[in-house]
């Protein structure tokens, strides 16, 4: 099920939540572009909950980069092209009735907030983790609660995908918002199994070898 848009026109032009959108996605062509190294990205833009409840502790410290500031940079960084579609559809079809309804300043406050408070959730239940968090589902959790909150009765079009043909119905946000919710809940973090797991600890081993070998030198 794949929401496409909402039924709550807004009164003012959505430029934060359009920044944010054309900000991901430029990170992501920039991992993409690291080739075989994106996965050291990972480990020095995301956010590594024990470097900020045992530090020092992260490659990202190593390079000057602080448990703090890491947890702004992993809001921007996405482990795959479905991660971030993924993020990025629910911001588009939400993230605008909300800038409309707190006004752009304070909707750019509030998106940062709701990623640090997701961060620090996971630092604080998890506080060993070695595994960068990345992407934006913490902050955009944020957001799709503010719209529940906001629009509880409000209806959403989305298309479901039968074969190869796409049928579009209305329901309401709050089922569309639960699947979400429901989905974070189950998947986590991309990065916390397959593929994107071994390449992210291969980058680590990598790094950390990198490292040793200067020190020694």
């Amino acid at each position: 099920m794949i929401p496409i848009s909402d039924d709550n026109p807004v009164r003012q032009t959505p430029f934060f939540t359009w920044a944010i959108i054309a900000a991901c996605v430029a990170v992501y062509i920039w991992e993409v572009r690291q080739g075989p190294e994106m996965g050291t990205v990972f480990l020095q833009y995301g956010f590594v909950p024990k470097s900020l409840m045992s530090p020092p502790l992260s490659p990202a410290q190593e390079t000057g980069w602080s448990a703090l500031t890491n947890i702004f940079t992993s809001m921007f960084v996405h482990g795959g092209i479905w991660h971030l579609a993924g993020n990025m559809l629910y911001l588009w079809v939400f993230g605008n009735n909300i800038e409309d309804a707190m006004g752009h300043a304070r909707f750019v406050l509030f998106y940062l907030l709701c990623g640090v408070a997701a961060a620090l959730t996971m630092a604080f239940m998890d506080p060993a983790s070695t595994v960068p968090m990345v992407g934006a589902s913490g902050a955009i959790s944020g957001v799709l609660g503010a719209y529940m909150l906001l629009y509880p009765r409000a209806r959403v079009t989305v298309v479901v995908p039968i074969v190869i043909v796409f049928y579009p119905f209305r329901i309401g946000a709050v089922w569309v918002v639960g699947i979400w919710f429901a989905m974070q809940l189950f998947s986590g973090s991309g990065l916390y199994a397959g593929q994107p797991r071994r390449r992210l600890v291969g980058a680590y081993r990598r790094f950390r070898g990198r490292t040793a070998a200067s020190r020694r030198s």
